[in-house]
Parts: C-alpha cells; structure tokens; sequence
C-alpha cells in the first residue's frame, strides 16, 4: 500500500459536513484542489521537502488525504514562506493551505483546527556566545527571520536592541548563518531538528518567544468550505491521521495538537 493510500484509508468513513456540494463549489472553484505547500532545505511538522520530482511531508500527506474526500483532483502549489503562502489565499490564488496562525493572519484568512502547537525560538552560531533567550536581545546581534510570517513578527516585538532581517526563504536565511553573517535564526522549533545538522556548532535555545498553533486554512467568506476543512481536521486529529503523517515523516517526537486546539 503507497503511503497516500494509507493516509487516505485512515478517515475514509469520517463524517464529514451534509453540504457537501458547497463546500466543493467553494473548495474547488477551478475544478481541481489547490493546495498551498510550504517548502524548506530541510522538512518539519509544517514544511514540506523536495525529493526530485516529488514534494513530501506532512502537509502534503493531509493535501492529498482532503483532495480524496471531495473526490477532487490535486494542484500542490509550492511557496518558499508562509507569507507568500498566506497572501495566495486572501487573493484566491489557492483554496487551502496550512501556517501558523496570529492575528495579523486572521484578518486575512479563516482558519480551521491546529493539528500541532508550535513554539518559536532561536538557532545560535557557536561563535556568537549566545546561550540564551535574553542574550540574543541586545545590540550588534544580526537576527534573521523569514519574511511576513508570525514567527518574525513575535521575534520584532519581544526584541527591544535589534531587529530582526527578513529573508524571502530558509534556505536564504540558513545561509546567512553559515557564511558568518548573521548569528541567530528565528524560527519554529520542531524545524530546528532537521536543520541543526547543517551546523557544526549551532545551539537551539531553550524557552521560546511565541506559542501558538499551525492549522488549516481556507479564504474568507467561505462557509461551507470552513465547516467541511474544520471537520476533516478534527477527524484527522481523533482518527490517527495526523499522528501517523507526522510519524511518517520522522517527527514521532513531536505532540499532535488536542482536539480543541
């Protein structure tokens, strides 16, 4: 059995919403299910990897797993920040996606259940001397996040002696870290464990700046499709579906958010 057929069997026989044409007029208003994947050199409990010709992970697991319940076909739409990501949706760009949620986003975009609850911290150089959360806030510290995501926004708020540099991707930011340009990285902790390989000498700092949840999400004004992508995420969470993507994907360390996340 392919990895997608078992994805897929697992909530085959969930409930889904009775208005099911609704949802798929507003879900699928070009005909196919566009998804919007976020990818990184490295993949995490949100980011996606490219392996060749193929995107996987765990968001790719849960694109594949809706499409199959409304019977749709797939478009994976890949963006290199959730911010690209986020600013698709508003514009009907793509019909689904899953970031970070924070209020900024909220305005913009409707949001379903988190299937995980991520904390924000920082990836140190060992060369910088920083060893805590409070060391990495003063003066001369080049902190570098990822443009228009929430992860950057909470880090520019609790920082008060520097600011953090917008990159348009990971892959722009790890390197500002590798070629000594830059000493501390904000990002999601759970993608930390995939990138701290890349470092010979890095340190992920403990505590965090941010606690909030990464969840599905669809464009505003669209009820049935909310209603239907809330239900498949709550039956994802209670069938063993989320727990079994982010296994899957090597993150079996890693909590699956309560069903009232």
């Amino acid at each position: 059995m392919r990895r997608s057929d078992l994805m897929n069997e697992t909530i085959d026989n969930a409930h889904m919403p009775l208005d099911r044409d609704a949802a798929f007029a507003e879900l699928t208003p070009t005909g196919k299910l566009r998804v919007g994947i976020i990818a990184a050199p490295a993949p995490s409990v949100l980011f996606a990897m490219r392996e060749g010709e193929e995107v996987k992970g765990v968001t790719v697991d849960f694109a594949e797993a809706l499409a199959s319940q409304l019977d749709a076909s797939l478009d994976i739409v890949i963006f290199m920040n959730s911010g690209a990501c986020t600013e698709a949706l508003e514009k009907g760009a793509i019909d689904v996606t899953f970031m970070p949620v924070d209020e900024e986003r909220r305005k913009k975009v409707a949001f379903g259940p988190a299937y995980y609850l991520l904390e924000s911290t920082y990836l140190v150089t060992g060369t910088s001397g920083i060893r805590t959360l409070a060391e990495v806030d003063r003066e001369g510290i080049r902190v570098v996040g990822i443009a228009n995501t929430t992860t950057i926004r909470a880090s520019t708020r609790s920082l008060t002696k520097t600011v953090p540099t917008a990159q348009e991707s990971i892959a722009a930011a790890v390197d500002l870290l590798l070629t000594g340009q830059a000493e501390a990285l904000a990002l999601s902790r759970d993608a930390f464990h995939t990138l701290l390989p890349k470092f010979s000498d890095a340190l992920v700092l403990d505590g965090g700046f941010q606690q909030t949840g990464i969840a599905i999400a669809v464009g505003k004004d669209k009820p049935a499709a909310l209603s239907f992508v809330t239900a498949f995420m709550n039956d994802a969470k209670a069938s063993g579906l989320v727990r079994k993507a982010l296994d899957a994907a090597g993150f079996s360390h890693e909590p699956v958010a309560p069903l009232s996340a």
